[in-house]
């Protein structure tokens, strides 16, 4: 217990003793004298130390909770929960500490890097650094990994690269969109997007000078018959839409390739985790259905990790040439140093046995959400599929609700109404599965499915983090072996 916290009173000045001495308590957080997970003394304690009424303590205590930096551990005590970020002159470094680095992160997106197999990890980084150093980058992408990747689309996605198509090496999904919108469209021209959709998509679009036009999405993906006149593009995630999980049906899917012939639009598919099925055989990609309109994204930053920065992209010939005069002129090209561990990673059959693993591995992560979301009442929205679900909330005060006491709790959780081009018509959060620690996962869940369903119900509830301490054990996950 900090029994020796300084807190200077000055009780000649206008600010009342209660503001005094919460003002002393976040300086000593920003200072670094009050630490995340210090304990606080006791209102009463406190106030005796300090020569003042209980109140003045508690008044203080009060407004620090309310703010978020203090919580409360039932029978425990005082705690501070969140430290406010040093000001400028309190440091000469310019790092800026994550406020959020220590929650338990359930956010989509993220790989599931407890099933890579450490041993085959190391033998690819290994192989790859064996390789002697190079002095030009191959605009196109390595010629092993080109050919890795279009192994792998086949295999495991159904995409033959025939005469028809070219595979390209990306630095990823992001970075394919930008080149594609500055290679082949021009500022003012627009793009149709899934709304709510994936931002990053729409941020590289906007950066490129491109106005993107919202799509309304329903149990079937992108609505085809909403996408404006004019686009000059259409930018979806059919295999599982991105955040709400629908998986684009046959008849749909149809639609949308006479939509692109009809039009002469092109169709972007960002094919994130297509490899993530669970149920069924995923359905075959628009770009094997239709190569002459369809320009197929993929990359290793949802099915392996973000540490190689690469993807791919696939399309007809004119689309590839024009990516590629693009880099030429303005001299960049995707590293090649993520290539090289990827066509190592895939060279002796370990990448096709990671995606077997993964698809083991998954699953039960994904069962543990959902069965523990269904015992708070909750349903959840999307596909047997990826690495996220969805649970839908009644308005946007229950989704700032929830998120904000899944914080203070110590998880932090991604709200719908942030993912939408137009105004937020649907809320909710996406929790993603894959990112944590077995562990982790377990111990972060059951608080989320509390938070959300009290928001659902509009009941706040007490805000009591789970510890070791607590007397209940959190659910596990049984691991898959190697």
């Amino acid at each position: 217990m900090l029994d020796d916290l300084p807190i200077p009173l000055d009780r000649s000045a206008p600010e009342p003793l209660s503001v005094q001495v919460a003002d002393a308590l976040r300086a000593a957080a920003t200072d670094r004298v009050l630490r995340v997970g210090d304990r606080l003394p006791s209102s009463r304690a406190l106030a005796q130390r300090l020569g003042v009424s209980r109140t003045v303590v508690a008044g203080a205590y009060d407004q620090l909770h309310a703010e978020g930096w203090l919580t409360g551990k039932h029978g425990s005590g005082t705690y501070l929960s969140t430290a406010p970020a040093p000001a400028p002159h309190t440091t000469a470094s310019h790092h800026h500490p994550d406020p959020d680095a220590d929650l338990l992160d359930l956010s989509p997106g993220a790989p599931c890097a407890e099933a890579v197999d450490s041993a085959a990890w190391r033998r690819a980084w290994r192989a790859a650094g064996d390789q002697a150093p190079e002095t030009r980058k191959n605009r196109a992408g390595e010629p092993d990994f080109r050919t890795a990747v279009a192994d792998h689309l086949l295999r495991h996605r159904g995409l033959a690269a025939g005469p028809g198509s070219v595979v390209l090496a990306t630095a990823g999904t992001s970075s394919a969109v930008v080149e594609l919108a500055t290679a082949l469209l021009r500022p003012g021209d627009t793009v149709a997007i899934e709304d709510p959709g994936y931002l990053r998509a729409v941020g590289a679009f906007r950066a490129a000078g491109i106005e993107v036009l919202p799509v309304p999405v329903d149990a079937g993906g992108l609505c085809v018959d909403r996408i404006p006149a004019g686009v000059r593009a259409v930018y979806c995630t059919p295999a599982h839409q991105f955040p709400l999980g629908a998986m684009m049906p046959a008849s749909r899917r149809v639609e949308i390739v006479e939509f692109a012939r009809t039009t002469g639009a092109l169709i972007i598919e960002d094919d994130y985790d297509g490899e993530l099925r669970y149920d069924t055989a995923p359905l075959p990609l628009l770009a094997s259905m239709a190569p002459d309109v369809v320009v197929h994204l993929g990359t290793t930053s949802k099915i392996i990790a973000t540490t190689l920065g690469v993807g791919w992209l696939v399309a007809r010939p004119d689309i590839t040439d024009a990516v590629l005069t693009h880099r030429a002129h303005i001299g960049t090209s995707p590293s090649p140093a993520g290539q090289h561990v990827l066509s190592e990673f895939a060279r002796h059959g370990d990448l096709a046995r990671h995606l077997r693993r993964l698809r083991r591995a998954v699953p039960p992560r994904r069962a543990l959400v959902v069965d523990e979301l269904a015992r708070h009442g909750l349903p959840v929205l999307g596909d047997d599929a990826g690495s996220h679900v969805v649970v839908e909330l009644p308005d946007l005060a229950a989704e700032h609700h929830a998120i904000d006491t899944a914080r203070t709790r110590g998880v932090r959780l991604d709200g719908l109404a942030r993912h939408h081009l137009a105004e937020p018509h649907r809320f909710g959060v996406a929790i993603g599965y894959t990112a944590l620690t077995s562990t982790d996962l377990a111990r972060a869940v059951p608080i989320a499915a509390d938070c959300l369903a009290q928001a659902s119900r509009g009941q706040p509830g007490a805000v009591v983090a789970w510890t070791p301490e607590s007397g209940t054990t959190p659910p596990t996950i049984e691991r898959v072996s190697t």
